[in-house]
């Protein structure tokens, strides 16, 4: 197996507000057990990483992320796999990495708000021993559509460090 295709990893989406309109449904709802559910079948079809985000105007955001990680800490078929914690929100991510077991992920921080924050952000990630994402524009985006821009992740592992 080349290098490539080795590192690839399956994420699972479909824990995301922002992204499903079933799972925001069910978290407005406060429906955890059936939420719990869309986590553990993407588990099972293969994600090897579960994206959580709560960021929804009408959703306190902050203790949505809190109480589904806790119920995810209690599954041991969805908590076996690292969990990525998605927000656009620094305080929700935050509270997100004081809940997870084991490795994580931060999807994403920026230096949007400048660089001692982003700094600061990333020290604070690599305390709680997880990884982050981090996205860096190659060349400046068109909104032309239907283009490809170029746009390069950079994932910075701190697992065991």
């Amino acid at each position: 197996m080349s290098q490539a295709a080795s590192s690839f990893i399956n994420i699972g989406e479909r824990t995301n507000v922002t992204g499903s309109a079933m799972f925001k449904r069910l978290i407005l709802e406060e429906d955890y057990e059936t939420a719990l559910e869309v986590a553990k079948q993407q588990v099972e079809n293969g994600a090897q990483i579960i994206d959580i985000n709560m960021d929804e105007a009408m959703l306190d955001s902050e203790a949505a992320m809190v109480r589904f990680l806790n119920l995810i800490a209690s599954e041991p078929d969805i908590s076996r796999v690292p969990i990525m914690i998605d927000s656009s929100k620094w305080s929700v991510i935050e509270a997100g990495l004081k809940c997870v077991q084991g490795k994580s992920v931060v999807n994403s921080i920026s230096l949007k708000e400048g660089k001692e924050p982003f700094i600061a952000q990333a020290k604070l990630i690599k305390r709680y021993g997880a990884a982050t994402l981090s996205w860096h524009l190659m060349k400046p985006v068109k909104l032309i559509p239907l283009s490809v821009n170029s746009i390069f992740v950079n994932v910075v592992m701190y697992f065991g460090r």
